[in-house]
């Protein structure tokens, strides 16, 4: 056997390249989320930085250091093939950690993504913030995401109005408590909705908002055209900004709803006949327009409204002028909102609110962090007087909830009837071109689903709509009691009814004598109050 043959048969076999990049995976501290991604912690620079095992950041970091190592390329088949490995390692053999987008919250501390070159992050306790390079909590990079500014102490939040076109003083509260809520790092969030005529800087208002939480390269986005597109975007950014919005079909504002206080998606897998795709988040919402887009209860529930004034041409400024000099200030913009939350993580366990609203977890935390610039109560009675014109223009929007309101109003007694009667009395009572709309419900069953989405608003106004649903058994016709509710929160006594009075439908004669009973009796079997 010649020399040639004889290092040959003892030289070692050729490592296959999928082996290698397995191996040099092993320098990757690796985990898995609740929802089964693979992610990878990789050091680079004497960084950590975090990606997902299939994302761009990790193949490009293996590509690397497989060059490194081979002075060569790894081809598609290897890296595929060491990418399933890889995951698989992730899967079963490391932990289970959470990741998140921009902000999160740890051991009672919120944590604030700088999204800087050196990954780091900005530690928010009652001890105060600094910024720091290895958080415990690890942050997803997603397309599009900018770097905040190191934040400055020693400002006030006073610097951020002269930026923002607002009206008053109750309004920019409400704007700096869309923000605190936004930073907060969990959910529910407040849904801030803007609207004004051409040329009030609605665009340039939400944009600077967003360069103080999440500045991101496309800061403004057209609505989605479908909810899976939504929860999408969701899951790659902490805010969502969408510009110029002229109208809310219903399914997309019980989706921004759902992201709002919390809610999913899901949807079949690319490529799968089985497997779902699953989005889950809670985000806060930015959205601006020239009409009013709050037309149902649900969404002005979650809502802030704020409308935008004019701009004088003499007080106009340049977008590029007010950039630049936004720019100069944010630092100390930014440390002013983060000594407001600092203010509020002490505040918060013994703040107290006497009523609690719908978002009474995102009113709690304004109210903590309130004090910190203004008198306690200033948020609350902002919100408060915002709520009550959120809940006018749901009305004003809801042709059934303008009709019913007319109705009570030229009445001194509660109603009760079925849903039948009650067209025929809304009928009557509203023009020919209102009974022609599309809007306007042709049928009983139309008019009972209208009535119950629009109780919640119609209550706030002080009008109860209650629906006295049948008993097994029994053949009584399901009625409807509509009363007026006092100041003090009592309900006006309904009047009696007879078969053939026009506003009743009982046939059993049950409720005739009611006027003979006493007000407890007639509280309790008229009204059977859900509030």
């Amino acid at each position: 056997m010649t020399t040639e043959a004889t290092d040959a048969a003892e030289a070692p076999p050729k490592q296959k390249q999928a082996d290698i990049l397995a191996k040099i995976a092993d320098e990757a501290t690796l985990f898995h989320t609740p929802d089964t991604i693979g992610y990878a912690d990789i050091v680079i620079k004497k960084h950590r930085e975090t990606w997902p095992i299939r994302s761009k950041g990790f193949k490009r970091w293996l590509t690397h250091r497989f060059y490194e190592k081979t002075k060569g390329a790894p081809n598609s088949e290897a890296m595929q093939s060491a990418l399933n490995i890889i995951e698989a390692k992730a899967h079963y053999d490391a932990p289970e950690r959470a990741v998140y987008v921009r902000i999160a919250r740890y051991d009672g501390k919120i944590y604030l993504d700088l999204a800087d070159a050196n990954w780091r992050a900005i530690e928010i306790s009652t001890k105060g913030w600094s910024v720091i390079s290895k958080p415990p909590v690890r942050f997803r990079r997603a397309s599009g995401m900018l770097p905040l500014p190191v934040p400055q102490k020693g400002g006030k939040i006073a610097l951020l109005k002269d930026f923002l076109n607002v009206r008053d003083d109750g309004d920019f509260i409400l704007v700096v408590a869309w923000i605190l809520v936004a930073l907060r790092g969990q959910g529910p969030f407040f849904i801030l909705i803007i609207t004004g005529e051409q040329g009030t800087a609605k665009s340039t208002f939400m944009r600077l908002l967003r360069l103080l939480i999440d500045p991101n390269s496309a800061a403004l986005r057209t609505l989605p055209g479908n909810d899976r597109d939504l929860f999408i975007a969701a899951t790659n950014g902490h805010v969502m900004a969408f510009d110029n919005v002229s109208y809310l079909h219903d399914w997309l504002s019980d989706a921004l709803c759902r992201l709002s206080t919390g809610g999913g998606f899901a949807t079949r897998s690319l490529y799968t006949d089985g497997e779902e795709a699953l989005f889950d988040a809670m985000r806060p919402i930015m959205l601006n327009g020239i009409v009013d887009m709050a037309t149902r209860g649900d969404l002005a529930d979650r809502g802030i409204g704020l409308t935008l004034q004019p701009i004088l041409d003499e007080n106009r400024r340049t977008e590029e002028k007010l950039l630049a000099d936004f720019e100069s200030k944010r630092p100390l913009i930014l440390g002013a909102l983060l000594d407001m939350m600092v203010h509020g993580l002490k505040m918060l366990p013994q703040t107290r609110l006497s009523g609690m609203p719908r978002m009474a977890d995102s009113a709690l935390w304004a109210a903590a962090c309130e004090t910190a610039a203004w008198p306690a109560g200033t948020f609350i009675k902002a919100y408060t007087g915002n709520r009550d014109d959120m809940v006018e223009t749901v009305i004003e929007a809801d042709l059934v909830a303008l009709a019913v309101r007319a109705f009570m109003d030229a009445r001194k007694e509660a109603w009760t009837g079925t849903s039948t009667s009650l067209l025929t009395l809304l009928n009557a009572s509203v023009d020919e071109s209102t009974r022609r709309n599309k809007l306007w419900p042709s049928t009983a069953r139309a008019l009972s689903g209208r009535l119950r989405r629009a109780a919640t608003a119609l209550r706030k106004v002080g009008i109860s709509t209650e629906f006295d649903h049948r008993e097994p058994g029994k053949k009584r016709d399901r009625t409807i009691t509509i009363s007026t509710v006092t100041e003090k929160g009592a309900k006006q006594p309904s009047e009696s009814s007879t078969p053939s009075a026009a506003n009743s439908d009982n046939t059993d004669g049950k409720d005739a004598n009611l006027s003979t009973q006493s007000g407890e009796e007639r509280a309790a079997r008229t009204w059977r109050a859900k509030l």
